[in-house]
């Protein structure tokens, strides 16, 4: 459906309107910060357009407003752009607080500023604590700022909502309809629609809320790995320079007198004065020390004090710490090793060895310089706090539209589609008109399958209205000539047969029985319906139909039959096939019909393959030709016949039992035995009926 022009133009003007909107609120955010910031009050005023935009235009363009006015910020002040999450949040608490009035009044447009406060310095004051290792100074203070500032900007914004046309409050609202704009109370109807599980607005949000999350995660978990291996080369690029630095300062030739003297040794005291200077301008530099490794342990040269602890004396011998122990090799043989990161009593430490070395290139000793673990994880944790404020921002703004999208593109006009069709009617001509205009008024232009399903609902509607009429008279037709033809066939069978008496009735209901039993117990759930049930019961009776074409002293013989005649009587079952077949040609949408071919064709094949016609085994064999297996079986071992008396109703269900697996398949006997006491009342009640009914034959 191609959208119309007037559509067009209406869309291209809410866009420009949407624009202009989203311009003024970033002017209205950063002009008065700029002066507030100039004259330097302590107020920010940096939220007016933010809460402007929200209040006229909602979520999205408040919500994009708040996130590109800290961006743009964020050119002149990196920061900005971390607390860019706290200016969207600022916009869906003022979105949603104006969407229930409370810029109306005074005492709620006061809670709202204090709403907003506790969102801004509230949540926002927070963030200093990760980013500068403490909690903030005079958190209370800044917090009562943030009201007034707050206030101050919710009362300017309502101030200028009385300057805003409400013809142009009511275009700026974001809305973008696909489709004829709903009224009120239709809007009202559509979000009221429910679904039997989870709508698709949820589902919507719940996939993206996931997915960003994880994606989030992902980009937070790949720049922090990044980071941390950045921030520890960096780290140990400033303990090797620290350590060249001190090993510069060292005299290699006095080494060893330095060890024996101590301080006493001409030019010691002086030497360690530099290299405390050294350790001193470098403010990550925890502890730095001189060590002459050898087999016996590490000779102190200098260690230099601290604060917290006191070094070891010139001489002293301090074992070999084990995170150095896969590096022992390379520091007896004066080599440079890889800065090491150690967890010991000295505590996290990221510590390089520089080697010393004399005039003729042999390592005399090594400076080692130790930076604390803790600054490094500070600035890691400072980091992981930047990027979960930065993602957040995206993710509510990502939310936010893909919500949009899919409440304009999908959620409206399926429950529109839904609203105008769930009390359709047929049952008169103005009825049936009303139905078709209900659904075009709509005029549903998505352009994707959305569209495509509201035509082909129109167009079925359409269709329906004029074919609703013939439809039913011929589906009354059928059904009419479906239930005579099965009484007819039926009959014509029972009364040829003298053998089977109420045969066709009571295989009906042990039928009935065992599909009903099978469904109770999960069986084939995908197949057993109560239509199928109805369709299979119903077309029962015609499981022999085939006899039809049995001469009568085949089919009414006393005795055993021979061989040639037992063929002949085996071919009930193809005949009962072409028999049902020809009706089906000029019936073909009857469903029992089906079934009854299927019984009529295969109520003989056996689960293991031994049966007739067509030897099929298993579940090849249609499930209403299985359940009508047992149900013939049973009640030909229960009846009397001509040529053999009735057996006990035990010994039938012991044969029925014996034959599971091999003629009966086994789920269909276990429900027949799991329905017994029903089977057997079955039974007893065809045995009073039958000698009534050969009476009535008789005479």
């Amino acid at each position: 459906m191609e959208i119309p022009v007037e559509k067009k133009t209406r869309q291209i003007k809410s866009i420009i309107i949407y624009l202009i909107l989203v311009l003024i609120g970033i002017l209205l955010n950063i002009i008065p910060a700029s002066i507030s910031a100039a004259i330097r009050s302590p107020l920010w005023l940096d939220a007016i357009g933010t809460i402007f935009v929200a209040i006229v235009g909602g979520y999205i363009p408040g919500i994009f407003v708040g996130f590109v006015t800290n961006l743009l910020k964020g050119f002149t002040d990196i920061t900005s752009i971390y607390y860019a999450t706290l200016n969207v949040m600022i916009s869906v608490c003022a979105t949603f607080l104006a969407g229930r009035g409370w810029h109306k009044k005074i005492h709620t447009s006061i809670l709202m500023a204090l709403s907003l406060a506790l969102i801004g310095s509230g949540l926002g004051g927070l963030l200093p604590w990760f980013l500068a290792g403490f909690p903030t100074h005079g958190y209370l203070n800044d917090l009562g700022i943030d009201f007034i500032d707050k206030l101050i900007s919710v009362a300017v914004v309502i101030l200028l909502l009385k300057f805003v046309p409400e013809k142009f409050k009511k275009e700026a609202y974001f809305r973008f309809w696909m489709q004829t704009p709903l009224s009120e109370d239709e809007e009202k109807s559509v979000k009221k629609i429910r679904c039997r599980t989870h709508p698709i607005r949820s589902k919507i949000v719940f996939i993206l809320i996931c997915s960003l999350i994880l994606l989030a995660m992902a980009a937070t978990i790949i720049s922090f790995a990044l980071y941390r291996t950045a921030t520890i080369a960096e780290y140990s690029h400033i303990a090797d320079n620290v350590g060249y630095l001190a090993a510069a300062a060292l005299d290699p030739e006095k080494v060893d007198e330095y060890i024996e003297k101590g301080e006493s040794a001409e030019g010691y005291l002086e030497i360690q004065s530099r290299l405390k200077d050294i350790r001193d301008a470098a403010p990550d530099v925890k502890y730095l020390y001189v060590y002459k490794i050898m087999e016996d342990g590490c000779h102190v040269v200098f260690d230099l004090d601290t604060e917290e602890l006191q070094g070891n004396e010139p001489g002293d011998i301090v074992d070999f710490d084990p995170s150095f122990e896969a590096d022992l090799p390379l520091l007896l043989d004066g080599q440079k090793i890889e800065p090491i990161i150690s967890n010991d009593s000295f505590g996290w430490l990221l510590t390089s060895y520089v080697p010393v070395r004399d005039k003729d290139g042999n390592c005399v000793c090594y400076v080692g310089t130790d930076i604390a673990m803790k600054t490094l994880v500070h600035s890691q944790m400072t980091f992981v706090v930047q990027m979960v404020f930065l993602f957040a921002g995206f993710v509510i703004l990502i939310l936010s539209v893909a919500v949009w999208i899919g409440d304009y593109c999908l959620v409206y006009p399926i429950n529109s589609m839904t609203l105008r069709t769930q009390n359709i009617r047929f049952d008169d001509t103005e009825a049936v008109k009303n139905n078709v205009d209900l659904i075009k008024s709509l005029n549903i232009y998505t352009g994707d399958e959305v569209e495509n399903l509201f035509l082909t609902t129109l167009a079925m509607t359409e269709r329906c209205a004029g074919y609703v009429e013939e439809i039913q008279l011929k589906n009354d037709t059928i059904s009419e000539m479906q239930s005579s033809l099965i009484i007819v066939l039926a009959d014509m069978v029972e009364n040829r047969d003298e053998n089977t008496g109420a045969h066709i009735r009571k295989t009906a209901e042990y039928v009935r029985i065992i599909l009903t039993k099978m469904r109770e117990l999960g069986m084939h759930k995908d197949i057993i319906t109560d239509e199928y049930i109805e369709n299979v019961v119903h077309s029962a009776p015609l499981h022999d139909i085939g006899k039809i074409q049995v001469p009568d002293a085949v089919l009414n013989k006393p005795g055993k039959l021979n061989d040639m005649e037992y063929e002949i009587m085996k071919s009930h079952t193809t005949a009962g096939k072409d028999v049902i077949d020809q009706v089906i040609a000029q019936v073909p949408n009857c469903a029992y019909l089906k079934d009854a071919r299927d019984m009529a064709h295969y109520h003989h094949e056996k689960w293991d393959g031994t049966g007739y016609p067509e030897k099929l085994a298993g579940e090849d064999i249609p499930l209403s030709a299985r359940v009508m297996a047992v149900a013939d079986v049973f009640d030909a071992l229960v009846s009397k016949r001509v040529y053999k008396p009735s057996m006990p109703n035990e010994k039938a269900f012991s044969i029925i039992k014996e034959e599971s697996g091999t003629h009966f398949d086994p789920d269909v006997v276990e429900a027949f035995f799991a329905a017994e006491d029903e089977v057997v009342k079955v039974e007893e009640m065809f045995q009073t009926e039958l000698p009534v009914k050969e009476i009535q034959k008789g005479a």
